[in-house]
Protein backbone atom coordinates (compact mmCIF):
# COMPACT_ATOMS: atom_id res chain seq x y z
CA UNK A 1 0.00 0.00 0.00
CA UNK A 2 2.79 2.36 0.89
CA UNK A 3 4.56 1.48 -2.34
CA UNK A 4 1.48 2.31 -4.37
CA UNK A 5 1.10 5.62 -2.59
CA UNK A 6 4.73 6.45 -3.29
CA UNK A 7 4.32 5.69 -6.97
CA UNK A 8 1.22 7.89 -7.20
CA UNK A 9 3.08 10.74 -5.49
CA UNK A 10 5.97 10.48 -7.91
CA UNK A 11 3.62 10.37 -10.88
CA UNK A 12 1.71 13.40 -9.62
CA UNK A 13 4.95 15.28 -9.12
CA UNK A 14 6.15 14.36 -12.61
CA UNK A 15 2.80 15.46 -14.01
CA UNK A 16 3.00 18.80 -12.22
CA UNK A 17 6.55 19.40 -13.43
CA UNK A 18 5.61 18.45 -17.01
CA UNK A 19 2.60 20.77 -16.97
CA UNK A 20 4.71 23.60 -15.56
CA UNK A 21 7.30 23.14 -18.29
CA UNK A 22 4.63 22.96 -20.97
CA UNK A 23 2.98 26.11 -19.66
CA UNK A 24 6.31 27.94 -19.69
CA UNK A 25 7.01 26.84 -23.24
CA UNK A 26 3.55 27.85 -24.46
CA UNK A 27 3.80 31.26 -22.78
CA UNK A 28 7.22 31.80 -24.33
CA UNK A 29 5.98 30.78 -27.78
CA UNK A 30 2.90 32.97 -27.45
CA UNK A 31 5.05 35.91 -26.45
CA UNK A 32 7.33 35.39 -29.43
CA UNK A 33 4.41 34.90 -31.84
CA UNK A 34 2.40 37.85 -30.55
CA UNK A 35 4.54 40.96 -30.63
CA UNK A 36 1.97 43.52 -29.53
CA UNK A 37 2.36 47.29 -29.67
CA UNK A 38 0.40 50.50 -29.20
CA UNK A 39 -0.56 52.60 -32.21
CA UNK A 40 -1.22 56.27 -31.39
CA UNK A 41 -3.03 58.23 -34.10
CA UNK A 42 -3.30 62.03 -34.11
CA UNK A 43 -6.25 63.04 -36.27
CA UNK A 44 -6.60 66.53 -37.70
CA UNK A 45 -9.97 67.79 -38.91
CA UNK A 46 -9.69 69.56 -42.26
CA UNK A 47 -13.42 69.49 -42.97
CA UNK A 48 -15.51 72.62 -42.25
CA UNK A 49 -18.92 70.96 -42.47
CA UNK A 50 -21.59 70.90 -39.81
CA UNK A 51 -20.31 67.66 -38.30
CA UNK A 52 -17.93 69.36 -35.86
CA UNK A 53 -18.74 68.10 -32.38
CA UNK A 54 -20.35 64.85 -33.54
CA UNK A 55 -18.96 61.56 -32.34
CA UNK A 56 -16.79 59.55 -34.71
CA UNK A 57 -15.21 56.12 -34.66
CA UNK A 58 -12.20 54.19 -35.90
CA UNK A 59 -12.62 50.79 -37.51
CA UNK A 60 -10.27 48.24 -38.99
CA UNK A 61 -9.19 44.63 -39.05
CA UNK A 62 -8.35 45.00 -35.36
CA UNK A 63 -12.09 45.11 -34.53
CA UNK A 64 -13.47 43.07 -37.43
CA UNK A 65 -14.33 46.22 -39.39
CA UNK A 66 -17.24 47.08 -37.11
CA UNK A 67 -18.01 50.70 -38.03
CA UNK A 68 -19.20 51.88 -34.60
CA UNK A 69 -17.27 49.76 -32.11
CA UNK A 70 -14.33 52.00 -31.12
CA UNK A 71 -15.20 55.59 -30.26
CA UNK A 72 -12.53 58.21 -30.92
CA UNK A 73 -14.46 61.16 -29.52
CA UNK A 74 -16.00 64.37 -30.82
CA UNK A 75 -14.91 65.72 -34.19
CA UNK A 76 -12.63 68.67 -33.33
CA UNK A 77 -12.90 72.15 -34.76
CA UNK A 78 -11.39 72.86 -38.14
CA UNK A 79 -7.61 72.59 -37.98
CA UNK A 80 -7.58 71.07 -34.49
CA UNK A 81 -6.61 67.52 -33.56
CA UNK A 82 -7.70 64.61 -31.39
CA UNK A 83 -5.79 61.48 -30.45
CA UNK A 84 -6.71 57.83 -30.13
CA UNK A 85 -4.56 54.90 -29.08
CA UNK A 86 -5.21 51.36 -30.28
CA UNK A 87 -3.52 48.97 -27.85
CA UNK A 88 -2.15 45.47 -28.38
CA UNK A 89 -1.70 45.72 -32.15
CA UNK A 90 0.20 42.74 -33.62
CA UNK A 91 3.35 43.32 -35.58
CA UNK A 92 2.70 43.76 -39.31
CA UNK A 93 0.06 45.45 -41.45
CA UNK A 94 -2.42 47.72 -39.66
CA UNK A 95 -5.40 49.15 -41.61
CA UNK A 96 -8.11 51.55 -40.48
CA UNK A 97 -10.84 53.99 -41.49
CA UNK A 98 -12.98 56.60 -39.74
CA UNK A 99 -16.78 56.65 -39.64
CA UNK A 100 -19.54 58.52 -37.85
CA UNK A 101 -21.15 55.21 -36.94
CA UNK A 102 -21.99 53.33 -40.18
CA UNK A 103 -20.72 52.72 -43.70
CA UNK A 104 -22.83 55.55 -45.12
CA UNK A 105 -20.88 58.05 -43.00
CA UNK A 106 -17.32 57.11 -43.87
CA UNK A 107 -14.60 59.75 -43.97
CA UNK A 108 -13.81 60.68 -47.56
CA UNK A 109 -11.63 62.94 -49.65
CA UNK A 110 -12.54 66.63 -49.87
CA UNK A 111 -14.40 65.80 -53.09
CA UNK A 112 -16.42 63.00 -51.47
CA UNK A 113 -14.50 60.06 -52.93
CA UNK A 114 -14.04 56.92 -50.85
CA UNK A 115 -10.57 55.47 -50.75
CA UNK A 116 -9.04 52.28 -49.46
CA UNK A 117 -8.02 51.84 -45.85
CA UNK A 118 -5.20 53.86 -44.35
CA UNK A 119 -2.28 51.48 -43.99
CA UNK A 120 0.90 51.29 -41.96
CA UNK A 121 3.40 48.60 -40.99
CA UNK A 122 3.74 48.18 -37.24
CA UNK A 123 7.19 47.14 -36.00
CA UNK A 124 7.00 48.70 -32.55
CA UNK A 125 5.03 51.31 -30.62
CA UNK A 126 3.94 53.68 -33.37
CA UNK A 127 2.75 57.28 -33.60
CA UNK A 128 1.18 58.51 -36.85
CA UNK A 129 -0.97 61.37 -38.09
CA UNK A 130 -4.14 61.23 -40.19
CA UNK A 131 -6.61 63.77 -41.54
CA UNK A 132 -10.34 63.96 -42.08
CA UNK A 133 -10.98 65.91 -45.30
CA UNK A 134 -14.68 65.20 -45.79
CA UNK A 135 -17.58 62.86 -45.09
CA UNK A 136 -19.13 60.66 -47.76
CA UNK A 137 -22.76 61.43 -46.81
CA UNK A 138 -22.26 65.15 -47.56
CA UNK A 139 -22.13 64.25 -51.27
CA UNK A 140 -24.65 62.61 -53.65
CA UNK A 141 -25.18 58.93 -52.83
CA UNK A 142 -24.79 57.78 -56.44
CA UNK A 143 -21.35 57.84 -58.03
CA UNK A 144 -22.40 56.32 -61.37
CA UNK A 145 -21.56 58.33 -64.47
CA UNK A 146 -24.30 59.44 -66.91
CA UNK A 147 -23.15 56.65 -69.21
CA UNK A 148 -24.55 53.96 -66.87
CA UNK A 149 -28.14 52.90 -67.57
CA UNK A 150 -30.48 50.15 -66.41
CA UNK A 151 -30.85 47.70 -69.28
CA UNK A 152 -33.63 45.91 -67.39
CA UNK A 153 -34.60 46.00 -63.73
CA UNK A 154 -35.82 42.39 -63.94
CA UNK A 155 -34.13 40.58 -66.84
CA UNK A 156 -35.24 36.97 -66.93
CA UNK A 157 -32.60 34.22 -66.83
CA UNK A 158 -34.61 31.12 -67.82
CA UNK A 159 -32.21 28.35 -66.76
CA UNK A 160 -31.77 29.98 -63.37
CA UNK A 161 -35.47 30.89 -63.35
CA UNK A 162 -34.73 34.25 -61.75
CA UNK A 163 -35.09 37.90 -62.62
CA UNK A 164 -32.07 40.13 -62.07
CA UNK A 165 -31.23 43.75 -62.60
CA UNK A 166 -28.82 44.33 -65.46
CA UNK A 167 -26.95 47.58 -66.01
CA UNK A 168 -25.34 48.68 -69.25
CA UNK A 169 -22.55 51.20 -69.72
CA UNK A 170 -22.71 52.96 -73.09
CA UNK A 171 -19.70 55.08 -74.07
CA UNK A 172 -20.16 58.84 -74.08
CA UNK A 173 -21.63 59.96 -77.40
CA UNK A 174 -23.16 56.55 -78.12
CA UNK A 175 -26.61 58.03 -78.88
CA UNK A 176 -25.18 60.52 -81.39
CA UNK A 177 -22.88 58.12 -83.24
CA UNK A 178 -23.29 55.07 -85.44
CA UNK A 179 -20.22 53.32 -84.13
CA UNK A 180 -20.29 49.74 -82.86
CA UNK A 181 -18.42 48.71 -79.74
CA UNK A 182 -16.79 45.71 -78.07
CA UNK A 183 -18.59 44.32 -75.02
CA UNK A 184 -17.50 43.10 -71.58
CA UNK A 185 -19.89 40.97 -69.53
CA UNK A 186 -19.28 41.36 -65.80
CA UNK A 187 -20.62 39.83 -62.59
CA UNK A 188 -21.49 41.49 -59.25
CA UNK A 189 -23.05 44.42 -61.09
CA UNK A 190 -23.96 46.23 -57.85
CA UNK A 191 -20.27 46.83 -57.15
CA UNK A 192 -19.00 48.05 -60.52
CA UNK A 193 -20.32 51.59 -61.04
CA UNK A 194 -21.99 53.01 -57.99
CA UNK A 195 -21.31 53.38 -54.27
CA UNK A 196 -25.06 53.70 -53.74
CA UNK A 197 -25.52 50.01 -54.65
CA UNK A 198 -22.14 48.62 -53.63
CA UNK A 199 -21.53 46.74 -50.40
CA UNK A 200 -18.32 45.47 -48.91
CA UNK A 201 -16.56 44.34 -45.78
CA UNK A 202 -14.81 47.71 -45.45
CA UNK A 203 -17.52 49.94 -46.88
CA UNK A 204 -19.33 50.56 -50.16
CA UNK A 205 -16.31 50.80 -52.46
CA UNK A 206 -17.05 50.37 -56.17
CA UNK A 207 -14.78 49.42 -59.04
CA UNK A 208 -15.16 52.73 -60.96
CA UNK A 209 -15.49 50.76 -64.20
CA UNK A 210 -17.39 53.63 -65.80
CA UNK A 211 -14.76 56.22 -64.89
CA UNK A 212 -11.99 53.91 -66.13
CA UNK A 213 -13.60 53.61 -69.57
CA UNK A 214 -14.57 57.31 -69.62
CA UNK A 215 -10.86 58.08 -69.33
CA UNK A 216 -9.66 55.38 -71.73
CA UNK A 217 -8.76 55.97 -75.36
CA UNK A 218 -10.61 52.90 -76.64
CA UNK A 219 -14.27 52.57 -75.66
CA UNK A 220 -16.46 49.56 -74.95
CA UNK A 221 -19.91 48.62 -73.71
CA UNK A 222 -20.16 46.95 -70.30
CA UNK A 223 -23.05 44.66 -69.38
CA UNK A 224 -23.19 44.24 -65.59
CA UNK A 225 -25.39 41.57 -64.01
CA UNK A 226 -26.57 41.88 -60.40
CA UNK A 227 -25.70 39.08 -58.04
CA UNK A 228 -28.19 37.47 -55.68
CA UNK A 229 -28.55 39.49 -52.48
CA UNK A 230 -28.26 36.38 -50.34
CA UNK A 231 -24.56 35.52 -50.09
CA UNK A 232 -25.12 31.76 -50.09
CA UNK A 233 -27.33 31.95 -53.16
CA UNK A 234 -24.75 34.14 -54.89
CA UNK A 235 -22.06 31.57 -54.18
CA UNK A 236 -24.25 28.73 -55.45
CA UNK A 237 -24.94 30.60 -58.70
CA UNK A 238 -21.23 31.31 -59.22
CA UNK A 239 -19.87 27.80 -58.57
CA UNK A 240 -19.87 25.55 -61.63
CA UNK A 241 -18.93 22.14 -60.25
CA UNK A 242 -20.14 20.57 -56.98
CA UNK A 243 -18.31 21.30 -53.74
CA UNK A 244 -18.93 20.21 -50.17
CA UNK A 245 -20.74 23.48 -49.42
CA UNK A 246 -22.55 23.70 -52.76
CA UNK A 247 -23.41 20.20 -54.03
CA UNK A 248 -25.88 21.49 -56.66
CA UNK A 249 -24.24 24.60 -58.14
CA UNK A 250 -25.96 26.72 -60.79
CA UNK A 251 -22.98 28.42 -62.38
CA UNK A 252 -23.11 26.46 -65.62
CA UNK A 253 -26.80 27.33 -66.07
CA UNK A 254 -26.03 30.98 -65.35
CA UNK A 255 -23.27 31.06 -67.97
CA UNK A 256 -25.59 29.39 -70.48
CA UNK A 257 -28.19 32.10 -69.85
CA UNK A 258 -25.58 34.78 -70.54
CA UNK A 259 -24.48 33.11 -73.77
CA UNK A 260 -27.88 32.03 -75.10
CA UNK A 261 -30.23 34.75 -73.80
CA UNK A 262 -28.53 37.90 -72.53
CA UNK A 263 -25.84 38.26 -75.20
CA UNK A 264 -28.27 37.81 -78.13
CA UNK A 265 -30.56 40.42 -76.53
CA UNK A 266 -27.68 42.89 -76.16
CA UNK A 267 -26.44 42.28 -79.71
CA UNK A 268 -29.96 42.81 -81.07
CA UNK A 269 -30.73 46.01 -79.17
CA UNK A 270 -27.34 47.75 -79.08
CA UNK A 271 -24.58 48.45 -81.59
CA UNK A 272 -22.07 45.80 -80.60
CA UNK A 273 -19.15 44.08 -82.22
CA UNK A 274 -20.58 40.67 -81.47
CA UNK A 275 -17.73 38.40 -82.59
CA UNK A 276 -15.65 36.58 -79.95
CA UNK A 277 -12.59 38.77 -80.58
CA UNK A 278 -14.57 41.75 -79.29
CA UNK A 279 -16.43 39.93 -76.49
CA UNK A 280 -14.93 39.57 -73.03
CA UNK A 281 -15.98 38.52 -69.55
CA UNK A 282 -14.50 39.69 -66.26
CA UNK A 283 -15.08 39.00 -62.59
CA UNK A 284 -13.42 38.78 -59.20
CA UNK A 285 -13.29 36.33 -56.31
CA UNK A 286 -15.97 33.65 -56.92
CA UNK A 287 -16.96 35.73 -59.95
CA UNK A 288 -13.36 35.38 -61.14
CA UNK A 289 -13.60 31.62 -60.76
CA UNK A 290 -16.87 31.64 -62.73
CA UNK A 291 -15.21 33.73 -65.46
CA UNK A 292 -12.41 31.19 -65.62
CA UNK A 293 -14.96 28.43 -66.20
CA UNK A 294 -16.60 30.55 -68.92
CA UNK A 295 -13.33 30.49 -70.84
CA UNK A 296 -13.26 26.68 -70.71
CA UNK A 297 -16.94 26.07 -71.44
CA UNK A 298 -17.59 28.86 -73.98
CA UNK A 299 -14.34 29.69 -75.80
CA UNK A 300 -16.35 30.24 -78.98
CA UNK A 301 -18.12 33.19 -77.31
CA UNK A 302 -15.51 34.90 -75.12
CA UNK A 303 -12.25 35.84 -76.79
CA UNK A 304 -10.82 37.33 -73.60
CA UNK A 305 -11.40 36.78 -69.89
CA UNK A 306 -10.31 38.92 -66.95
CA UNK A 307 -9.85 36.60 -63.97
CA UNK A 308 -9.26 38.73 -60.88
CA UNK A 309 -8.44 37.12 -57.52
CA UNK A 310 -10.21 33.85 -58.44
CA UNK A 311 -11.46 31.79 -55.48
CA UNK A 312 -9.67 28.66 -56.63
CA UNK A 313 -9.09 27.59 -53.02
CA UNK A 314 -12.85 27.14 -52.50
CA UNK A 315 -13.34 24.98 -55.60
CA UNK A 316 -11.86 21.81 -54.06
CA UNK A 317 -9.71 20.95 -57.06
CA UNK A 318 -12.55 21.10 -59.59
CA UNK A 319 -10.90 23.69 -61.82
CA UNK A 320 -7.75 21.54 -62.02
CA UNK A 321 -9.87 18.64 -63.27
CA UNK A 322 -11.75 20.89 -65.71
CA UNK A 323 -8.52 22.09 -67.33
CA UNK A 324 -7.42 18.48 -67.79
CA UNK A 325 -10.84 17.20 -68.92
CA UNK A 326 -11.79 19.96 -71.39
CA UNK A 327 -9.34 19.81 -74.29
CA UNK A 328 -8.43 22.60 -76.66
CA UNK A 329 -10.31 21.51 -79.77
CA UNK A 330 -9.38 24.51 -81.93
CA UNK A 331 -6.29 26.60 -81.11
CA UNK A 332 -7.83 29.58 -82.91
CA UNK A 333 -10.64 29.58 -80.34
CA UNK A 334 -8.38 29.65 -77.29
CA UNK A 335 -9.23 32.78 -75.27
CA UNK A 336 -6.73 35.34 -74.09
CA UNK A 337 -6.39 35.14 -70.30
CA UNK A 338 -5.65 38.03 -67.95
CA UNK A 339 -4.97 36.98 -64.36
CA UNK A 340 -4.69 39.35 -61.42
CA UNK A 341 -3.78 38.44 -57.85
CA UNK A 342 -2.62 40.22 -54.73
CA UNK A 343 0.57 39.37 -52.89
CA UNK A 344 -1.29 39.70 -49.58
CA UNK A 345 -4.29 37.56 -50.55
CA UNK A 346 -3.74 34.76 -48.07
CA UNK A 347 -6.92 32.71 -47.82
CA UNK A 348 -8.16 29.88 -45.59
CA UNK A 349 -9.34 26.77 -47.44
CA UNK A 350 -12.36 24.72 -46.27
CA UNK A 351 -9.98 22.18 -44.68
CA UNK A 352 -8.42 24.91 -42.51
CA UNK A 353 -5.12 25.14 -44.40
CA UNK A 354 -3.90 28.43 -45.79
CA UNK A 355 -3.13 29.27 -49.39
CA UNK A 356 -1.56 32.25 -51.11
CA UNK A 357 -3.60 33.56 -54.03
CA UNK A 358 -0.63 34.05 -56.33
CA UNK A 359 0.56 30.49 -55.67
CA UNK A 360 -2.85 29.21 -56.82
CA UNK A 361 -2.66 31.40 -59.92
CA UNK A 362 0.86 30.28 -60.81
CA UNK A 363 -0.08 26.62 -60.39
CA UNK A 364 -3.17 26.96 -62.60
CA UNK A 365 -1.26 28.89 -65.25
CA UNK A 366 1.28 26.08 -65.49
CA UNK A 367 -1.55 23.58 -65.96
CA UNK A 368 -3.11 25.75 -68.65
CA UNK A 369 0.13 26.10 -70.56
CA UNK A 370 0.60 22.35 -70.43
CA UNK A 371 -2.91 21.94 -71.90
CA UNK A 372 -2.20 24.26 -74.84
CA UNK A 373 -3.73 27.47 -73.43
CA UNK A 374 -0.78 29.82 -73.73
CA UNK A 375 -2.21 33.29 -74.34
CA UNK A 376 -1.82 34.46 -70.76
CA UNK A 377 -1.05 37.79 -69.10
CA UNK A 378 -0.38 37.81 -65.35
CA UNK A 379 -0.38 40.76 -62.95
CA UNK A 380 0.55 40.19 -59.30
CA UNK A 381 0.29 43.28 -57.10
CA UNK A 382 2.71 42.69 -54.17
CA UNK A 383 0.62 44.69 -51.67
CA UNK A 384 -2.76 43.64 -53.10
CA UNK A 385 -5.46 42.19 -50.89
CA UNK A 386 -8.89 40.68 -51.55
CA UNK A 387 -11.40 43.47 -52.11
CA UNK A 388 -12.97 46.10 -54.35
CA UNK A 389 -10.31 48.73 -53.61
CA UNK A 390 -7.68 46.54 -55.25
CA UNK A 391 -9.90 45.44 -58.13
CA UNK A 392 -10.67 49.10 -58.75
CA UNK A 393 -6.94 49.60 -59.28
CA UNK A 394 -6.54 46.42 -61.32
CA UNK A 395 -9.42 46.92 -63.76
CA UNK A 396 -7.88 49.74 -65.86
CA UNK A 397 -4.81 47.59 -66.53
CA UNK A 398 -6.95 44.66 -67.63
CA UNK A 399 -9.10 46.95 -69.78
CA UNK A 400 -6.10 48.59 -71.46
CA UNK A 401 -4.53 45.20 -72.15
CA UNK A 402 -7.81 43.82 -73.56
CA UNK A 403 -8.48 46.74 -75.90
CA UNK A 404 -4.88 46.69 -77.11
CA UNK A 405 -5.40 43.08 -78.24
CA UNK A 406 -7.91 44.02 -80.91
CA UNK A 407 -7.44 47.76 -81.49
CA UNK A 408 -4.25 47.22 -83.50
CA UNK A 409 -5.98 44.64 -85.73
CA UNK A 410 -9.03 46.90 -86.11
CA UNK A 411 -6.84 49.80 -87.24
CA UNK A 412 -5.08 47.61 -89.80
CA UNK A 413 -8.32 46.26 -91.30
Amino acid sequence: MLQNTEIDTNNNMKTRVWLACLTTILIAKWGMAQELYDVNITIQNRDQSSHIGEQFFITGAFNGWKPAAVLVGAIPKYGETIQVTIPSVPKGLFEYKFTRGNWETLASTAKGNLEGPIKLIVTGDTAVTATIDGWRDDFPASTASPQVHILDSAFYFPKLDVQRRVWIYLPEGYAQSKESYPVIYMHDGQDLFDEATSKGRIGPLEWRVDEAIDEAKDKAIVVAIAHAEDIQRRQNEYFVRPTTSFPQPLGEAYLQDIVSVLKPYVDQHYRTKSDRAHTAMAGSSVGGLLTFYASLLHPETFGTVGVLSPSIWLDEGNIDQAIAQIPVKDASLTPDFYFYGGGNENRIKPDGSRVRMHDDIERIIQMMQNSGREKIQVSIEPDGRHGAWYWQKAFPYFYSWWTSQFSQNDNQS
